[in-house]
């Protein structure tokens, strides 16, 4: 162990690894791009339309464009990280390299925030759904949903994104269903049917919260992309991570684009912004207003939506799994936690947080756990956007085999707004943004006082960082 540094390093037994192996060469760039749209496909069919009730139809759209615009700009700065420092540790590793042991866990804990508190929010989702089909809701679905699909986790990681890549296809033909459904009955006059807060800084029939709308938008503008930066999590067990993930993550930001515009116009465009902004099931309440309550299309799109929620809520345990798997790994979380079955799954790392997310979701509190995982997304958005920036000026000549367009300027522009989104944590909700807080404390705490004394050199993520360093040393 070495003394003289604030950070510690551990040996470790020689079958350390071993234990702690994923399956390569899995997943290709069509995958890769599937798994994108996986993460983020069921805030196309609920939560983002709280944001109507914050903002009205003007500050959502807003929101919303500002939001695509730090989604696409991160994008483009991912694809480069990702090609360039392949590992399963994602924003962590990035953030490891460019800014050390504590720029690593603040950036991989953030994540990992994001990625627990997520699953919970679309269990409760997906109660209202059920609850739309059979009429029954509560902790029983949602443990369901978790006891199922980690279950299918277990079986191994090809099996799981393929299983997900189904799902993910069917939840597209719900979404294009829905769009061809209502586009003929679209009235823009419905866009702006809320009552204004005359009270309110700015307020208009555009905006009738005001500007400050835009701000308390922002957290459902961002559940329309979220996630999507789970892509490079993906990364050892890719086919030719240096080719796939820029074409997976780009291709899925893409598409997420388009199906982001059409829900955001359709649903209160047919069936009225006031309608939309509590809706639990907010595409198929569109589709009841002009077919009727019972009609097939709007049961079709409420039976295959349901596939929507839940090829987000599968593909994000993955994405949980293997931030723990990778930070466990390192010895920045407990060790156990990235130990491997015989089919290279990492259990632990599968099922524990699970527990935490199943017992959030008993709140029943969708919009409360969405404010929650932006908190914890938003910090490692900016932390991933630093790390970029970093890296361009430290590591001048880290082989890049894709280059952001744009480059650090891009990269910026995400860094700003993704500080911006974190600050609207605060506005929509204090008391999500203090609870999250609290977690993240939590974990801080953990990593200041144990576990960075407690690291492994030997994985990828800490053995490029150090031979990074010495080799700046040398220079």
């Amino acid at each position: 162990m070495n003394k003289q540094s604030k950070t510690d390093y551990e040996n470790v037994s020689d079958d350390y690894l071993e234990k702690r192996q994923l399956k390569k060469g899995v997943a290709g760039w069509i995958l890769l791009a599937s798994l994108g749209v996986s993460y983020v496909i069921s805030g196309d069919f609920a939560g983002w339309n709280f944001g109507f009730a914050s903002g009205g139809f003007g500050g959502m759209l807003i929101a919303t464009v500002l939001m695509a615009i730090m989604y696409a700009c991160m994008v483009f700065g991912l694809a480069e990280l990702s090609a360039s420092l392949p590992t399963a540790g994602g924003g962590y590793s990035f953030a490891r390299r460019a800014m050390g042991t504590w720029g690593g866990f603040l950036t991989g804990t953030a994540v990992l925030l994001e990625y627990s508190i997520a699953p919970a929010a679309i269990a409760v989702f997906i109660g209202a759904y059920v609850n739309e089909l059979f009429g029954f809701n509560g902790p029983m679905v949602y443990a369901g949903a978790y006891i199922l699909f980690i279950g299918i986790h277990l079986m191994g990681a090809g099996e799981a994104l393929k299983v997900m890549m189904v799902i993910t296809g069917i939840a597209v033909v719900a979404l294009i269903v829905f769009s061809l459904g209502l586009i003929p009955y679209f009235d823009s006059n419905n866009l702006f049917n809320m009552a204004v807060n005359e009270s309110a800084a700015g307020a208009s029939q555009f905006l009738p919260e005001g500007y400050i709308g835009i701000w308390a938008a922002i957290p459902f503008a961002m559940w329309l992309f979220l996630a999507v930066e789970g892509v490079p999590l993906a990364a050892e067990e890719a086919d030719d991570p240096a080719k796939d993930m820029p074409k997976g993550i780009i291709v899925a930001m893409v598409i997420l684009l388009i199906f982001a515009a059409l829900v955001l116009f359709i649903a209160p465009g047919v069936a009225g912004t006031e309608m939309m902004k509590d809706h639990g099931a907010p595409l198929v309440g569109a589709l009841q207003v002009v077919y009727g309550e019972n009609s097939g299309i709007a049961t079709f799109v409420n039976v295959v939506g349901l596939f929507g929620l839940i090829a987000s809520f599968f593909s994000i345990i993955y994405a949980y799994s293997r931030q723990v798997f990778s930070l466990s790994r390192a010895g920045y979380l407990p060790r156990f936690l990235s130990v491997t079955s015989e089919r290279k799954v990492p259990t632990y790392a599968l099922i524990i947080p699970g527990i935490v997310g199943f017992l959030l979701s008993l709140t029943g509190e969708g919009d409360l756990m969405i404010t929650m995982a932006v908190f914890g997304a938003t910090i490692s958005y900016a932390m991933m956007m630093l790390s970029h920036i970093i890296l361009r000026f430290k590591e001048p000549d880290l082989e890049r085999p894709f280059k952001t367009p744009g480059g650090i300027i891009t990269t910026g522009i995400a860094l700003v707004l993704a500080v911006g989104a974190f600050i609207s944590t605060f506005v929509v909700s204090l008391e999500a943004a203090m609870w999250s807080g609290v977690f993240y404390a939590l974990l801080v705490a953990y990593f200041a006082f144990y576990s960075r004394h407690h690291l492994v050199t030997s994985v990828p993520e800490e053995e490029f960082a150090l031979i990074s360093k010495a080799e700046s040393e040398l220079d």
